[in-house]
């Protein structure tokens, strides 16, 4: 049979326009976004890839679904139907809706995290660390070495580094720590997925030491895919079948439904510790809201009960893994250094590679970012030292390991001419990399001050 193109696995039924600003349109749109994208408005943006999460299409059998949300305060049907899609996937007793994926991190931490505490994970995410800290604890990255080299290629570049999970744990005191965490796919360090045998070899240092593991699941189908095509026995399971087994070592998850969830918002955590998850409900009660819908309308769990059955799709994941190793094989193709293997929701440039002459010190990869939209209205994210870096107190930063601009591409949105835009606006970028410069940070706030830095040019 001859090699055909993998085609988007759906018909397109509705339409939003898209908006094309122009140069001077754009370059005023930075400044008065003090060159922090998150303060671009969405109608000055071409294309969006700042994030994948809560940004994708939903499916005519999602909207179908949210006509039957029932609204009732408390014991609404489309809380049964979401509990039961939860439990039938992850086999966890307890299950929690929460409004997005980072009330699920806070609900749990405030409930297990104390001060002084430290929390293990392959990579933590930026809501997952900033919750982690919140609570005074430290958030302890360990991945493998290889997962801090962008041009490594490594099918499981996500996993954690077993040995320095034990030395932790041994140098830390197994008191001060309340769980281990494993985020699959591994987010930060470029989309990497996390392998089965990875996954079992945590567990079982947790039960040597009777601690607890938690999964960020929020991209777990992806994870799932990537399992079933590079970990030798599972080429015929099912991507359902590889997500129970993953679920199966694990005490309980966090997630964000605006990921795999494919759902415009929601999440959950979900426990096999009913004392636990008890004290977390008392929470949710407090902020969120009954334990029955969490924030979250009865149109909103419907949709997400129908979306995480979809999302296991083998059609759907063979669709969504190509896409993004599309647009990753056109811009190496040119000389763009990234990270290699391409991850599952997004495409990872590697600043530090592509702007040697920028110090970290003036973020390389917001620099690359502010870049990017400048020339084609593209909009990524910065993920390294703005996200990642320690202000300390003499005003400097204890830079980030990677200087990376994530393009991560939201479900079922973008058409392969879309990617072939980005790639485009990508290569021209990089083909002026000499004469892009760095920025200051000119204000920012105690958390999470990527989202709201304002910045300058240097």
């Amino acid at each position: 049979m001859p090699h055909r193109s993998i085609i988007e696995p759906f018909r397109i039924k509705s339409v939003q326009a898209i908006d094309l600003p122009s140069v001077e349109e754009r370059e005023q749109a930075l400044q008065r976004a003090g060159y922090n994208l998150f303060g671009l408005h969405a109608d000055e943006v071409i294309i969006d890839l700042l994030t994948d999460s809560g940004t994708g299409a939903m499916s005519a059998q999602q909207w179908a679904g949210m006509m039957l949300g029932d609204e009732s305060y408390a014991g609404a049907r489309s809380f049964f139907k979401f509990e039961k899609t939860v439990k039938d996937i992850t086999g966890f007793s307890e299950v929690i809706p929460t409004h997005q994926g980072r009330a699920a991190e806070r609900i749990l931490f405030a409930n297990a995290v104390k001060e002084g505490d430290v929390v293990p994970s392959n990579t933590h995410f930026d809501t997952t660390r900033a919750n982690v800290e919140y609570q005074g604890a430290e958030a302890r990255d360990l991945v493998i070495a290889e997962g801090t080299d962008p041009a490594k290629v490594l099918p499981f570049k996500g996993n954690v580094d077993i040995t320095a999970l034990r030395a932790t744990i041994d140098d830390v005191g197994v008191e001060r720590i309340p769980m281990v965490m494993v985020t699959v796919t591994n987010n930060s360090g470029g989309g990497q997925p996390v392998s089965m045998a990875n996954l079992r070899d945590v567990r079982a240092v947790c039960d040597e030491y009777s601690l607890p593991l938690i999964l960020d699941a929020c991209r777990f189908a992806e994870n799932a895919w990537f399992i079933k095509l590079r970990e030798h026995g599972y080429e015929d399971r099912t991507p359902r079948e590889i997500a129970q087994e993953m679920f199966s070592l694990a005490d309980g998850c966090t997630m964000s439904a605006k990921k795999d969830g494919l759902a415009n918002i929601g999440g959950f955590v979900a426990l096999n510790n009913a004392e636990l998850a008890a004290k977390c409900r008392n929470l949710l009660i407090l902020t969120e809201g009954f334990p029955t819908y969490g924030g979250l309308a009865g149109y909103d769990l419907e949709a997400i009960a129908v979306g995480l059955n979809e999302v296991l799709d083998e059609n759907y994941l063979r669709y969504r893994i190509r896409s993004t190793e599309y647009l990753a094989e056109k811009v190496y193709a040119a000389g763009v250094p990234i990270v290699r293997p391409a991850g599952g929701h997004a495409v990872y440039l590697d600043a530090k590679g592509l702007l040697p002459h920028i110090p970290p010190e003036q973020y390389p990869a917001q620099a690359l970012a502010v870049e990017l939209y400048r020339n084609g209205g593209v909009r990524g994210v910065e993920i390294g030292s703005v996200m990642f870096g320690k202000p300390q107190p003499d005003g400097t930063d204890i830079p980030a390991a990677m200087e990376l601009v994530r393009l991560a591409i939201p479900r079922r949105t973008y058409t392969q001419s879309h990617i072939d835009f980005v790639a485009e606006v990508v290569i021209d970028v990089a083909m002026g990399a000499a004469e892009i410069g760095g920025y200051r940070i000119t204000e920012q706030a105690p958390w999470l001050r990527h989202f709201t830095a304002r910045f300058e040019p240097v």
